[in-house]
Order: C-alpha cells, then sequence, then structure tokens
C-alpha cells in the first residue's frame, strides 16, 4: 500500500519509541498506509522531559512540517502544543492521551516539562481536529480535569474511560501494549 499520509508519535518522560503501545501502534498504521515517525526524544539526568530540548531536536530530526496525525502520550502533549504553537508545525488531528495543559502537582511555571507560553489562538489554526484521551484514575494527575482544560482551550472532543491508569506506566507496573481505542480515533 502506498505511504502517502504522515503520522508522528511522541512518547512521555522517561520513554522511548519502544515505550507500552508506541510500537504496536506504529506497526498498525502503516499497515494503513501510514509513514510513521517515533522518535526517541533525550532523556535528561533530572528525569524530566525539557520540553525546549524536545522541541529542538524535533525541528533537526525531521524536514516535514505537516503530519496528518501527531500523537502525543503524557509529556508529548504539551510537546505537541508547543510545535504547534510555533507556527512551523500543522496537523490533521491530534490525538493527546493523558497530557496536560495545567500545571500537575508540584510543577510550576517555570517546571521544563511544564508547556509555558503557549499561543492558543495558533494551536487552533495548526491543529484541525483534538482528541484528547484520559482515564479517570491517573496516577500522575492526568485526569479527564486536564482533557477539559484542553478541550476548552482548543476544541475537539474528551473521551474519558474507567479504570485505565496512565495508558503505560513502568512505575506503576501498567505495561499497556496495545491500544485499540486510540487506534479507532487515528482512524476516524
Amino acid at each position: 500500500m502506498a505511504q502517502n499520509k504522515t503520522a508522528a508519535i511522541f512518547h512521555g518522560t522517561g520513554c522511548d519509541e519502544h515505550s507500552f503501545w508506541i510500537p504496536w501502534l506504529k506497526d498498525k498504521l502503516e499497515e494503513t498506509g501510514y509513514h510513521v515517525w517515533t522518535p526517541s526524544l533525550p532523556k535528561h539526568e533530572d528525569g524530566f522531559a525539557h520540553l525546549d530540548v524536545w522541541e529542538n531536536t524535533v525541528i533537526r530530526d525531521t524536514t516535514e512540517r505537516h503530519f496528518n496525525l501527531i500523537i502525543g502520550h503524557s509529556a508529548g502533549v504539551p510537546l505537541t502544543f508547543r510545535l504547534l504553537s510555533s507556527g512551523n508545525f500543522s496537523t490533521d488531528n491530534a490525538l493527546c492521551v493523558a497530557g496536560f495543559l495545567n500545571p500537575l502537582e508540584g510543577m510550576t511555571p517555570d517546571h521544563p516539562t511544564y508547556p509555558h507560553g503557549l499561543d492558543y489562538p495558533r494551536i487552533k489554526e495548526q491543529g484541525r481536529k483534538f482528541t484528547y484521551i484520559h482515564s479517570d484514575n491517573d496516577p500522575w494527575g492526568c485526569l479527564p480535569t486536564q482533557g477539559e482544560a484542553m478541550r476548552q482551550a482548543f476544541g475537539g472532543i474528551l473521551v474519558t474511560v474507567t479504570g485505565e491508569g496512565h495508558f503505560g506506566s513502568e512505575i506503576f507496573q501498567q505495561p499497556y501494549p496495545e491500544f485499540p481505542l486510540l487506534l479507532a480515533h487515528c482512524l476516524l
């Protein structure tokens, strides 16, 4: 099948392109004709995702500036917003899994993973469709209230599921190797 559609999948803090459902989703999307980019973003010694570093890495490592799909998990969601906010990237469909827009518990606005300085109108211009997938028991605090904040800011739909945690977490021993719900939303 010809690969003329593009997708990018951005992992969360402490993860990489092989984490959780990312390889499974990549394979499934490629079976439907997508060219899928799944970068392993730099890990910082303090253990946090550094959005400035991640954004610069994405800019450096791909010439693609429009993706049909952008999927972010956890800290990959604020990265997605940073990329869209810059005006240098656009997408037809942004899927935000267990992400956040407002500070998480203990997170200050100067935290390296906090998406400060976003241009909300530009994000709405650069992303045609937004879907936020959250669980009611996310142990990191990426709860449906975060999804609702994103929905209020950028439009789109909020999908809330019961008892699925963070949709993948090493610390909370949640392997989450497949994610059919996310695939279904990718293909809508």
